[in-house]
């Protein structure tokens, strides 16, 4: 196969994987349980399957100081991530996650000391302007407390790049990362949320397995497959399809849409990110 073929059908891969990871938000929406529950049993699935490829391709565990501060990132933004959709609008969620690059640039700054850039200060200042704005729909306590959950999930991921940045170009590392947030979110959720769950019908079980399989467990592997020929500014770019099918989904199937000020604060900010994305690369 030549490198215009395996960099094509890498990038097929990154829209298959964008489009799945993007039923997050309906199938959340549509499960009853506790937050922590849905994101432990969901990790639980999604863990073993991330497991059986690492042994099938080979790939070791490594445990190191990378690969537990990625997945404790990770692992933390996956459960704020369930628990803010639960209290706020999926875009709101969603979009409020996605703005994990502009973490990047304040952990990398603020702990490793690297310099910003001017057009890097700019994109931080514009971005953070967006994020006032899911602030003005919507002002009940609940709401609120969903955006900030969502803020946060975008820290924690930023610091699940940074630690996979800094582990350097390595699958091990990158892989185990992945699975030893699967292995805390299931740990910490399943003990805290399955007390607060009063019923679990067989649809909703049908529904987290979804999420396991098809939102988390394919998608990862088909990201570890197309991250090996697909540009990093390609996979960045492609990804972006999540946030802006998420919301969709939840508004065909569930009827919630965002207000009018998160509407603008979503085009503001992943407008921002975009443009940082292909001028940084």
């Amino acid at each position: 196969m030549t490198d215009r073929k395996r960099k094509n059908r890498a990038m097929l891969l990154m829209v298959i994987t964008a489009a799945m990871w993007s039923l997050g938000g309906i199938f959340i929406k549509l499960i009853s349980w506790n937050p922590f529950l849905i994101a432990g049993v969901r990790s639980g699935i999604s863990g073993s399957i991330m497991a059986l490829y690492m042994a099938a391709t080979h790939t070791r565990f490594k445990l190191n100081r990378y690969s537990l501060l990625a997945g404790m990132g990770l692992g933390c933004s996956a459960t704020l991530f369930t628990i803010a959709n639960k209290l706020t609008t999926a875009a709101n969620a969603i979009v409020l996650q996605y703005t994990a690059p502009i973490f990047i640039l304040l952990i990398s700054a603020v702990f490793f000391k690297e310099k910003m850039q001017k057009q890097d200060i700019l994109v931080v200042c514009i971005t953070m302007g967006g994020m006032v704005l899911f602030f003005l729909d919507q002002l009940s306590p609940g709401n609120l407390l969903g955006n900030v959950l969502g803020i946060l999930a975008g820290v924690t991921l930023g610091q699940m790049f940074v630690m996979v940045g800094r582990g350097g170009d390595d699958d091990a590392t990158r892989m185990s990362g992945i699975l030893i947030a699967h292995m805390i979110t299931l740990m910490i959720g399943v003990p805290i949320g399955l007390p607060q769950t009063e019923e679990v019908a067989a649809i909703e079980i049908l529904y987290v397995i979804i999420l396991g399989v098809f939102q988390l467990g394919i998608p990862y592997v088909l990201y570890g497959i197309a991250s090996r020929d697909c540009p990093p500014l390609a996979c960045s770019l492609i990804g972006m399809l999540e946030p802006l099918l998420n919301p969709v989904w939840v508004a065909i199937f569930i009827g919630e849409v965002p207000g009018p000020f998160a509407l603008a604060g979503a085009v503001i900010i992943i407008a921002t990110v975009t443009w940082w994305c292909i001028r940084s690369r």
